[in-house]
């Protein structure tokens, strides 16, 4: 029996694990906000001086793109 549990507010080191992208990536998107001609941010929550992402809003950001079948679509 498995008794890991699995939380529900990720550190950046897990979200940017989870979502496969950089550290660098979240960190600079928190810092400039959405910004035309880029990826858009995934939302963040602050508990204190600690920022954490949900796991249900990293699934949800990531359903948000296009899904692409050849890069002519873009």
């Amino acid at each position: 029996m498995n008794n890991q549990i699995q939380p529900k507010a990720l550190t950046e080191i897990e979200a940017s694990q989870y979502i496969g992208m950089s550290r660098s990536f979240l960190a600079q998107s928190r810092m400039d906000g959405n910004r035309d001609n880029r990826t858009p941010a995934p939302p963040f929550i602050k508990i204190g001086r600690s920022v954490r992402y949900l796991r249900e809003d990293l699934d949800r950001w990531l359903d948000n793109f296009m899904k692409l079948e050849h890069l002519g679509q873009c």
